[in-house]
């Protein structure tokens, strides 16, 4: 599998930004408030952390066979950003797999802007030479159930670190 890279997205409201290091001063605030952490654990990152994992992120993966593909969600009108959306591409016996996350900042939540970021996401993806589209959803958080299903995934019976495998294949 060739490495695939992340080329910026636009849809009706956002634009979706390849991640560079220089982000993670804006993002750190973004990504500040604490509550974001209640499903996925942690805390937020200072933004001297932030850009040391932006840069480790930034160098790709130490696979050549695995892409880590990541964007920050520009919102055009505000000329700001609001959050992030990623897949990493792993090959697999039936082709390649994109398992896909987002995150948007508490101060544009309930604004539409994750379910339009994973939407422009799975549609980009479709466009590559993946295979199937793969979230992971706490069980208890229904924002991001609701964004998965607005983005074509439905969840499955499997179950992975206490989160809902849900699934979108992609016809050929």
């Amino acid at each position: 599998m060739n490495t695939i890279e992340a080329e910026a997205i636009s849809t009706r409201r956002l634009d979706l930004l390849p991640l560079l290091v220089e982000h993670a001063e804006e993002m750190a605030t973004v990504l500040s408030d604490p509550a974001l952490h209640t499903f996925i654990g942690g805390t937020p990152d200072t933004p001297q952390a932030l850009r040391s994992r932006y840069q480790r992120i930034t160098a790709g993966s130490p696979d050549p066979a695995v892409s880590w593909l990541n964007w920050v969600i520009q919102l055009r009108d505000e000329d700001c950003l609001t959050g992030t959306v990623q897949a990493t591409i792993s090959p697999s016996g039936h082709g390649p797999v994109a398992e896909i996350a987002w995150v948007v900042g508490t101060p544009w939540q309930g604004r539409g802007i994750a379910t339009e970021a994973a939407q422009a996401l799975a549609t980009w993806l479709g466009r590559q030479p993946v295979h199937t589209v793969i979230a992971h959803i706490h069980p208890g958080h229904h924002a991001s159930a609701a964004v998965a299903t607005a983005a074509g995934l439905t969840p499955t019976e499997d179950r992975y670190d206490g989160e809902i495998r849900w699934r979108r294949s992609i016809r050929r």
